[in-house]
C-alpha cells in the first residue's frame, strides 16, 4: 500500500499501532460477547477483566502468526488497482476480523470456560456469526479509527519537527 498518514511506516509505528487496536478491541469485543452471553453485570464485567490479559496475548499472536499473513496473501487477490484507502481499509478489516473471529469463538470459549472442549464446535455457526458481527462493527467503528488517528497526529508531529528543523 502507498504512504498514508494514517497508517505506520515503520516498524516501531507498526507495533503501536497493533497495540492500540489490539488493547481497544479486547477490552470492547470481550465484555461485549461475555454480556451477551451471561448477561450484562458487574460480575460478568469482572469475571471478563480476568481472562482479558491472557486473551490479549492470543490475540496479538493470532494476528501476527494467522490472520495479518493470510490477509496479505488475500489482498492483493481482491484488491484492485483503483481502490482507494478506505476500500482497501475496510477489505483489511474484513478479512481480519474474519479470520481472527473464526479461530477466537473456538479459542475463546476455551478460555472463557478453561476448559478444551467441542462446545465451541457444536455451537460453531451461532457464536461465530454474533463473535464477527460485534467485532467488525467494533474495529470498524472504534479501534481501527482510534489507531489510525494517533498516526495522524504522530506524522503530523514529524512534519512539524521537520518543518521546525528546516527554518
Amino acid at each position: 500500500m502507498y504512504k498514508e498518514e494514517r497508517l505506520p511506516q515503520n516498524a516501531k509505528e507498526g507495533l503501536l499501532f497493533l497495540l492500540i487496536v489490539s488493547i481497544v478491541s479486547v477490552n470492547t469485543i470481550a465484555p461485549t460477547i461475555m454480556g451477551m452471553e451471561r448477561g450484562f453485570s458487574k460480575d460478568n464485567y469482572l469475571e471478563t477483566l480476568k481472562i482479558i490479559p491472557l486473551m490479549w496475548v492470543i490475540v496479538v499472536l493470532l494476528v501476527k502468526g494467522v490472520a495479518g499473513p493470510l490477509a496479505g496473501k488475500v489482498m492483493p487477490k481482491l484488491a484492485g488497482q483503483a481502490d482507494g484507502f478506505h476500500a482497501r481499509v475496510l477489505l483489511t478489516i474484513f478479512l481480519n476480523v474474519t479470520i481472527l473471529s473464526i479461530l477466537l469463538s473456538i479459542i475463546g470459549t476455551w478460555v472463557g470456560t478453561r476448559q478444551i472442549s467441542l462446545e465451541p464446535f457444536r455451537n460453531f455457526f451461532h457464536i461465530w456469526f454474533r463473535n464477527f458481527g460485534i467485532a467488525f462493527w467494533i474495529e470498524l467503528l472504534i479501534a481501527q479509527p482510534v489507531a489510525r488517528y494517533a498516526m495522524k497526529k504522530i506524522h503530523a508531529r514529524q512534519a512539524n519537527r521537520v518543518k521546525s528543523a528546516n527554518r
